[in-house]
């Protein structure tokens, strides 16, 4: 039997991280939530790596935490889960999840804390603490809350109920949603043109889009000395595609 684990690629400045479990639509195991990470520090470290896409084996993005591993000792599971958002959250370079099937409870979390994501239809959707008698993380809940508003933010809390790709587009749960066969090429055109942008201005929007209203100073000073203002401006003049070398 396949072993559950997260699996790595990177290709033309795309590192795809895949969430591998087959025998349990891509459950997250206490192991998974552990290396996730420390994975995702090395792929932020790696100069070829300019876009993360987060995405399930098969058919299924991923069914939430294994729940045989909530049996573990205290909040351990829920911390570890919370510690791995948290680090996809934090990931300094754009992040795409690309979702097929079932797309729940932790499944739901790491989606969240991406910056975009894509679902094929006939994709579902669901936060279902409520079904288990869990509290959801206040973090996690934040970010829903942030992400779809209060209202779609208690609906999914409070009911459990799983929601369909139209209502996840509705609320803002999703970006984009492709017909079934089109979600492998779709992120992949997408990826294409965020690798050909600038990484300066999108890992600078990235937190200031969190929050981060003290870093203005840091980032002018690093527009100042990357070169990427003065490339961008002179592609536009000369009609070609911009060089940009930030954090190359």
């Amino acid at each position: 039997m396949e072993q559950p684990q997260l699996e790595q690629s990177v290709a033309d400045g795309v590192a795809t991280v895949v969430i591998s479990n087959p025998a349990k639509r891509n459950a997250m195991t206490a192991g998974m939530w552990r290396a996730l990470p420390g994975l995702l520090d090395s792929l932020a470290a790696d100069p070829r790596v300019r876009v993360l896409v987060l995405t399930g084996a098969g058919t299924t993005f991923c069914a939430g935490a294994d729940i045989a591993s909530l049996r573990e000792p205290g909040d351990e599971q829920q911390s570890l889960a919370v510690r791995a958002e948290e680090a996809l959250a934090a990931f300094p370079k754009p992040t795409l999840a690309a979702v097929r099937g079932y797309c729940v409870g932790g499944g739901s979390q790491l989606a969240a804390a991406c910056d975009l994501r894509f679902a094929e239809e006939g994709a579902l959707f669901g936060i279902t603490p409520a079904k288990l008698g869990i509290v959801y993380p206040s973090s996690s809940t934040r970010r829903l809350v942030s992400l779809v508003g209060p209202s779609a933010a208690k609906y999914l809390l409070f009911s459990g109920e799983l929601v369909d790709t139209a209502r996840a587009l509705r609320t803002g749960l999703v970006d984009e949603v492709l017909p079934a066969g089109g979600l492998g090429e779709r992120v992949a055109e997408f990826t294409r043109v965020l690798v050909s942008r600038s990484l300066l201005t999108q890992a600078a929007a990235k937190e200031f889009a969190a929050g981060r209203t003290d870093r203005d100073a840091y980032w002018a000073e690093q527009a100042r000395g990357s070169g990427d203002t003065t490339e961008g401006v002179a592609a536009f003049l000369e009609r070609r595609a911009p060089r940009f070398t930030y954090g190359v």
